[in-house]
């Protein structure tokens, strides 16, 4: 569970998102950081007994920073509204696996993971792997398990081709899986559960269920040429 600081601190930061403030409230973000980074160690600790690939994982190996890279975008606000961990066995900056992560923002926390816009020779990998066994995928996307927790696989716009993908047919059973470009299941946290001693039970379950597609995706990723 997190501190009703910590939830504070993101509010506030929210409604004062610039560097003066920042300044003057760091150690109310440094207080919130270690409370966010005890949460992360609790459930790296927890799902590594079901996972062993992250099981050599420290908080801090998955933890994004606060601040924002604005070099490219509009949006000049210098911080993060939000703490977020990316965990998989590579660290948080691994593009060419499939992982868990979770997000943590007043209004719009989640947690799930998968494989979120990966380059171009890791997504060709997986497209031939549900191809090759799109049985073995559907069962598991199918599962009473994964549509009781997140219903489905996220397929907005962002997340799916209009067209399939160069090399498959329309007709092909697996197209609508292999016209993805992102494979990612999330569950919506609220905000009352987020100092609630459930909240731990609520990330590593949604992780637990998540384990097979992601085992499914990293095989081929993993696999020695």
């Amino acid at each position: 569970m997190l501190q009703n600081t910590t939830i504070k601190f993101l509010k506030d930061l929210k409604k004062n998102n610039n560097k003066p403030w920042f300044d003057k409230n760091r150690k109310s973000y440094e207080q919130a950081k270690t409370d966010f980074a005890t949460l992360v160690q609790k459930i790296i600790d927890q799902h590594s007994k079901k996972d062993i690939t992250i099981k050599h994982l420290s908080a801090k190996d998955c933890m994004f920073r606060i601040n924002r890279d604005v070099r490219f975008s509009k949006d000049k606000s210098p911080y993060k509204t939000n703490f977020g961990a990316s965990i998989n066995t590579k660290g948080k900056s691994a593009w060419d696996c499939a992982g868990y992560y979770f997000h943590i923002e007043p209004g719009a926390c989640f947690a799930g993971g998968g494989l979120y816009m990966p380059p171009a020779d890791v997504l060709k990998k997986v497209r031939q792997e549900i191809d090759y066994n799109y049985v073995a995928f559907k069962k598991i996307v199918d599962s009473k398990k994964f549509k009781s927790v997140f219903g489905a696989l996220a397929n907005g716009k962002e997340y799916t081709l209009s067209r399939p993908p160069k090399g498959y047919e329309a007709d092909n059973p697996a197209i609508e899986f292999l016209k993805m470009k992102s494979f990612v299941a999330m569950v919506a946290i609220k905000d009352s559960e987020l100092n609630s001693p459930e909240l731990i039970k609520k990330i590593t379950t949604a992780f637990e269920t998540l384990q097979p597609l992601l085992n499914f995706m990293n095989e081929p990723l993993w696999a020695k040429d």
